[in-house]
């Protein structure tokens, strides 16, 4: 059996990560309560996937307006924070590590989950997207344009709840600056029109990331925080690339140099974006040689090029999402070279343990 570089030892800022496999942030919609509280159901779920070097837990909102979907959990109350740390002390007994995943959704979102109010962005650009209300899919909404006063509360926000994630024992935290919410908004010109210090030059789009960052260090030590970027998104979330996309990220990911982060977790397009002149089809290639800190790449690795990929030195570790859904104990199948269960999508935002915590490791199967 050949020596595999994603079951080596990884080390994270001050933390030692056991492997380098990764758990990805992923939504499953199973805080079905009125709170949005993680209940026993998140313990048992996270649990079993502590052999992760990392888990990345879904992506929590850091206040009521940061929500989008129905049944994810939130950051931002006492109750919340007391149900994350019942996972958190779980997985930690495991000898795991957890680092939360931030998020505010923006525009992705419909003012069904607001009492009636628009969802929040940098202008009021409609996504063309839909949102996933209690009420089912829904198209989405012009959204308001945030005023100056609450740009500086939702920095302000992610500042509140990285401060309660920490008392909620979370190992750190990973901004979202992907997939199409609120901060990549900002980033793109196609979704961010404004004319204040908030838009127009690429230093200005990137200007609440770094706003949020320099705040979240306030309550946490820097070397705990990571963030995750999708360069090439296109066509998807109501995201569209231009010219500038590419130079935006560019930028930003030289001045994250200036910090001393935990990681940088990339994600490759999510879309065959080889024809679009201005996308960047190889990203860990593009940003390995520009950043100097640790790089999670994601999406669509299996085993075999999650090695290679380390192997290669284009990123450090490796996120894997689906696979992690029907495969809890993902690290012991890849130390054995073992066949992956599959996954069933129609459990995937369902209430209940279907689909969630019922698939079985290894040990079970051949229990059975």
């Amino acid at each position: 059996m050949y020596k595999q570089p994603l079951l080596e030892q990884i080390q994270l800022g001050d933390l030692t990560l056991k492997n380098r496999v990764v758990m990805a942030p992923m939504t499953r919609s199973r805080a079905d309560n009125p709170e949005n509280v993680p209940t026993e159901i998140h313990v048992k779920y996270y649990t079993q996937r502590a052999s992760a070097g990392l888990i990345i837990s879904e992506g929590s909102q850091v206040s009521k307006k940061a929500v989008g979907y129905i049944n994810t959990p939130g950051i931002y109350s006492v109750a919340q924070v007391e149900g994350w740390k019942k996972v958190t002390k779980a997985v930690h007994d495991e000898g795991g590590k957890i680092f939360i995943q931030l998020w505010h959704v923006g525009r992705i979102s419909h003012s069904d989950f607001h009492n009636g109010d628009l969802p929040h962005a940098p202008s009021a650009i409609n996504p063309q997207a839909k949102a996933y209300t209690p009420k089912g899919f829904k198209d989405t909404e012009t959204p308001k344009e945030m005023s100056m006063e609450e740009i500086h509360q939702t920095i302000l926000d992610f500042k509140n709840a990285a401060k309660n994630a920490w008392e909620a024992g979370f190992d750190g935290v990973e901004i979202h600056s992907s997939n199409g919410y609120l901060l990549h908004q900002f980033f793109s010109r196609t979704s961010n029109v404004r004319i204040d210090e908030y838009g127009g030059s690429i230093e200005n789009r990137a200007r609440i990331l770094f706003d949020i960052i320099d705040a979240i260090k306030e309550v946490m030590p820097e070397n705990r925080i990571g963030l995750r970027l999708n360069p090439s998104l296109h066509g998807v979330f109501g995201m569209t690339m231009d010219e500038e996309s590419i130079p935006t990220f560019d930028y930003i990911i030289e001045k994250l140099n200036n910090y001393n982060l935990s990681y940088l977790h990339l994600s490759e397009p999510f879309t065959d974006v080889s024809e679009l002149a201005f996308a960047e089809p190889n990203i860990a290639q593009r940003y390995r040689p520009m950043y100097k800190g640790t790089i999670i790449i994601n999406s669509a690795f299996d085993q075999k090029s999650g090695n290679e990929v380390v192997l290669e030195g284009l990123a450090d570790a490796v996120a894997y999402g689906k696979p992690y859904i029907s495969n809890p104990d993902l690290v012991e199948r890849f130390a054995n070279n073992a066949e992956l269960a599959e996954w069933d999508q129609d459990t995937f935002y369902v209430p209940g343990e279907k689909g969630y915590t019922d698939y079985p490791s290894m040990k079970k199967e051949k229990a059975v």
